[in-house]
């Protein structure tokens, strides 16, 4: 009961924090011409860094955090009168902290989720579910957020959960053919305002918010989802809930959509649907997440959304509508100002004077701003308590594991997590289906940290004493281990779609040329292991590069088939990789391909480079360039490179940003 009581004080102190206050406000409407500006405050893809600090590494990162962002927080609520904070999703995972409450010590029910006290603090005013909300799964999800428990016997039970409204409209609960969360919420607020005259004035204001999920969680967590939920597509979900809002009074309906921006054809499966989403009438103001991205992003002549149809990456607007997205990690605030105007008996954003930006939590030198102390005095036991569970040993290694140069081929921090899949599956193949006992088994695995967030965003592990938080550094995520049935066909296809990663080389420029698309997430890059090896020509179009593909020396045949390990976000199908999805399935296994990597360690004790770390199953084709073929990788890093046995990597020049800039020769032995 005290928690609770805490919890209620907290939320309704947090409505006083904020720029607009929920008081109970005067229905009498403000004069025509009364204008008012509202800024809108956003944060997305937290994955629950409420801390600037790095479990993998033990030590502080003052590149992210919530506990920075909160400064930004504090300081637009001083420079605005009026302000609104939201979060748009991806909000529970992506941490050792996480995993902690999660799966190393699970929650008890009263107790609030680490990331949603801090959120408490800084007073939010609503948020939606991300697509990593469901990894945990729905039990631990429902928990978590404060949404009824079904009980055996017994009325629905809640657990704690945050203070502020989670809305989600394009989730439906199978079992009841409802909403799983309510769709939307209506604020009512209190706004400065200024009216014809110049007088100060306090208004009332209506604010509905509705969120949305992207719709392929049911492929990236079937496992956890199937025939418990199902999607609707994010259009039309917002023509089913938003009307309703505007006829409950809201002057403003905010989108809380944790998606980017697709401006191609539309489809009710659409994972980035945005775009679409903004031509909607009854939708306003579009807080957007998912991409790990800043939108708008000026001044960045490589930003994916430069050329986009109708979309103003300087200002922010999409379909006429202003948007906001603000980063990941705590990294950033999206703010969106809006000018608002009484006309019609309704506020209207007057686009004229409406912007956004992306507000970093570091200076152009790179400075940090400072934290927020009260976040981490709202987290320190859940803070020490990871720490401890991160710190226990598990082995050692005699190499360093690291994805620097997992681009070019290092698969040192690659091969143990394909090792131990390939046991794991091998063992329950013989336990649980000796019909396939004489299939070969091969592994996936899939660099995660591959520099897309700086050059921090590695995987690297000392050599040394390994503990719980090393295989947390090599395996990012919380996915269970699934095998899948394929043939060669399949099994080139799959390589095929890996190889999407390089951009299509020329080698007659002699201007130097990317090797990496960036619009490909390394964890679609996937190395496969196995007594396999290819060859990847990316002179060739995507599609055409695997050019020599061998199991056991002898060139796979199509209609060989194979047994390969992976996860059960690539093996239901997310990637859209070949051979995946339920008539591939062999199994879904209950166990985590963390926890499996980390038994796998302790029972192997040490880990050796030429045993566990050095196998190395494909090379890039020969070609002769007249240009820099070029990459970039955390600076300083180059005899990696060399105890790899990567020749052809030579250092080009420091990115002044941690980062530099390498150069790849395809003309040297590989």
């Amino acid at each position: 009961m005290s928690h609770r009581l805490t919890a209620l004080a907290l939320f309704f102190a947090a409505l006083t924090m904020g720029g607009c206050a929920s008081r109970p406000i005067s229905p009498a409407p403000p004069p025509a011409g009364t204008r008012a500006t509202l800024a809108i405050l956003e944060s997305t893809d937290l994955h629950s860094n409420v801390l600037s600090y790095d479990y993998y590494k033990l030590s502080e990162d003052p590149s992210l955090g919530l506990e920075r962002m909160a400064t930004l927080v504090h300081a637009a609520r001083k420079e605005f009168d009026n302000s609104l904070l939201f979060d748009a999703g991806d909000t529970i995972q992506g941490t050792a902290l996480a995993d902690w409450q999660a799966r190393g010590q699970p929650l008890p029910c009263d107790r609030e989720l680490a990331i949603y006290k801090a959120m408490d603090r800084l007073g939010y005013d609503g948020a939606t579910i991300g697509n990593h909300e469901f990894n945990y799964g729905l039990p631990y999800l429902l928990q978590v957020t404060g949404q009824p428990l079904a009980s055996a016997g017994d009325a629905p039970r809640r657990c704690s959960g945050p203070a502020f409204p989670l809305v989600l409209a394009n989730v439906i609960d199978i079992a009841t053919n409802q909403p799983l969360y309510p769709p939307t919420a209506l604020l009512e607020r209190s706004i400065k305002a200024r009216t014809v005259d110049g007088a100060r004035v306090d208004v009332p204001i209506r604010i509905g918010i509705i969120g949305f999920t992207p719709p392929p969680i049911l492929l990236w967590d079937r496992n956890q989802l199937e025939g418990k939920v199902r999607t609707l597509g994010i259009v039309e979900a917002a023509r089913k809930y938003a009307p309703a809002l505007r006829a409950q009074g809201a002057d403003l309906i905010v989108a809380l959509s944790h998606g980017g921006i697709d401006t191609r054809a539309y489809s009710d499966t659409m994972e980035n649907a945005n775009w679409h989403l903004a031509r909607e009438p009854d939708i306003d103001v579009l807080l957007l997440g998912h991409s790990h991205q800043a939108f708008p992003d000026p001044g960045n002549p490589k930003a994916r959304y430069n050329d986009l149809p109708d979309v103003d990456n300087e200002r922010g607007f999409i379909n006429g509508k202003p948007a906001v997205m603000a980063n990941m990690w705590g990294k950033s605030l999206g703010v969106i100002e809006l000018a608002l105007e009484w006309r019609d008996g309704h506020w209207r954003i007057d686009p004229q004077g409406t912007h956004s930006e992306v507000r970093d939590i570091r200076a152009a030198d790179g400075t940090p701003v400072a934290a927020d102390p009260a976040i981490a005095e709202a987290v320190r036991s859940e803070h020490e308590a990871t720490v401890a569970y991160v710190s226990a040993p598990i082995g050692d290694s005699d190499f360093p594991m690291t994805t620097y140069f997992a681009a070019v081929g290092d698969v040192s921090a690659l091969q143990p997590i394909n090792m131990a899949q390939r046991d794991y599956v091998r063992r329950y193949i013989a336990e649980n289906l000796p019909a396939l006992k004489d299939l070969p088994v091969l592994s996936a695995a899939a660099p995660f940290k591959l520099g897309f967030g700086g050059a921090t965003d590695f995987t690297a592990i000392e050599a040394g004493p390994l503990a719980i938080r090393s295989a947390a550094d090599l395996y990012l995520y919380p996915n269970t281990l699934t095998a899948v049935k394929l043939d060669g066909t399949d099994l080139k296809a799959w390589l095929e779609k890996s190889a999407s990663y390089f951009n299509q080389i020329d080698p007659s420029l002699a201007t130097p040329q990317e090797l990496v698309n960036r619009k490909v997430p390394s964890f679609n890059f996937d190395v496969i292991q196995g007594d396999i090896r290819y060859v990847i020509d990316i002179s060739k179009p995507v599609g055409e590069r695997i050019v020599d593909l061998r199991f056991g020396g002898r060139a796979v045949q199509p209609e060989q088939v194979f047994i390969l390990a992976t996860n059960n976000y690539r093996g239901s199908g997310g990637g859209g990789f070949p051979g995946t999805g339920s008539d591939h399935i062999v199994f879904n296994a209950p166990d985590m391909n963390r926890s499996i990597l980390v038994d796998w360690v302790r029972q192997r004790g040490h880990l050796g480079f030429s045993e566990d770390g050095n196998d190395r199953p494909w090379r890039f084709a020969p070609l002769a360039m007249a240009g820099p073929l070029v990459f970039h990788s955390a600076s300083g890093e180059l005899d990696l490179a060399r105890r790899a046995g990567l020749a052809g990597v030579q250092l080009v020049a420091d990115d002044g940003d941690g980062l530099s800039t390498y150069s790849i020769d395809l003309g040297r032995p590989q």
